[in-house]
């Protein structure tokens, strides 16, 4: 139930991991490892997990994480196909000091900003390009295209953080152990009815201790997190279906249509209707 620890592969001659991950669906697999992760959508559509936050992703979607944040990917059900370009490296994958050299003071402000992990929008095609080309080359080219690659993203003025400031990528064992257990089972029943002393027995707690618990380890409530992660399911089925919002409603745990659109216009600065409609534009 807790974040799973994973030590990526790194293949003989490199001292970085890069790989395209194709799979016919991506699981929830709640993880942290202590290598930088750089991912970029190819296919399919999803849920992604950093952190506190949970949002949408689609192709072309690029994200940078930092080392011990725990995080996931979790297609879509039926979408299909998944897949996924992924660079992981450490922090002194070319030397303990190479980065602190000042004609990479960007790319070390651009690691630093990862704790949060940060979001880029859609990658360009030339990104893309660069990005796509990581798992077909090898030795010193693989690693100029890399640094390539940072360099044009420390350079994005549009990237923005994915976690709010109150989170903590690494809290100690016992606090993440409790937090991953929480939100895994919240992944999977978040859209029907949620009660707290349930969601706190999971945490060993009684509900008022756990309410303070998990706002000082999430950096917000308990109630706000149940309400993103309907929102986002929300989101989901406000653009890909064309149900009635009255069924997205239901469908996503809410049980009252006012309540409802307040959240989802707290989370989205939209209306559900209007988010559907500006989605279908873009489509």
């Amino acid at each position: 139930m807790k974040p799973r620890y994973e030590q990526p592969d790194v293949s003989d001659g490199t001292t970085f991991g890069c790989f395209v991950r194709r799979e016919s669906a991506f699981d929830f697999a709640w993880h942290h490892h202590r290598e930088y992760e750089l991912t970029l959508i190819t296919e399919g559509t999803g849920t992604r997990y950093v952190g506190t936050t949970v949002e949408r992703y689609h192709p072309g979607d690029l994200v940078l994480l930092g080392p011990d944040l725990p995080h996931t990917f979790a297609s879509e059900e039926g979408e299909g196909t998944a897949e996924a370009v992924v660079a992981q490296f450490r922090h002194d994958f070319l030397g303990p000091d190479f980065f602190a050299l000042p004609q990479f003071r960007t790319l070390d402000g651009l690691l630093t900003r990862s704790a949060r992990g940060v979001r880029f929008g859609c990658a360009t095609g030339e990104l893309r390009a660069l990005l796509a080309r990581l798992p077909l080359v090898e030795g010193a080219v693989q690693t100029v295209v890399l640094l390539d690659v940072l360099r044009r993203l420390a350079a994005d003025t549009t990237a923005t953080p994915i976690t709010g400031p109150g989170y903590a990528p690494a809290p100690g064992t016992a606090v993440r152990d409790r937090i991953d257990a929480v939100c895994r089972h919240l992944q999977q029943t978040h859209t029907g009815p949620v009660h707290l002393a349930e969601v706190a027995a999971l945490a060993h707690m009684a509900p008022t201790s756990f309410s303070r618990f998990f706002r000082r380890a999430m950096g917000r409530t308990f109630t706000d997190y149940v309400n993103q992660l309907r929102v986002e399911t929300a989101c989901s089925l406000l653009t890909d279906t064309f149900l009635p919002v009255t069924e997205v409603v239901a469908r996503s745990g809410y049980r009252n249509l006012s309540n409802f659109n307040r959240r989802f216009r707290e989370l989205k600065g939209l209306r559900p209707t209007e988010y559907r409609a500006a989605h279908t534009e873009l489509s």
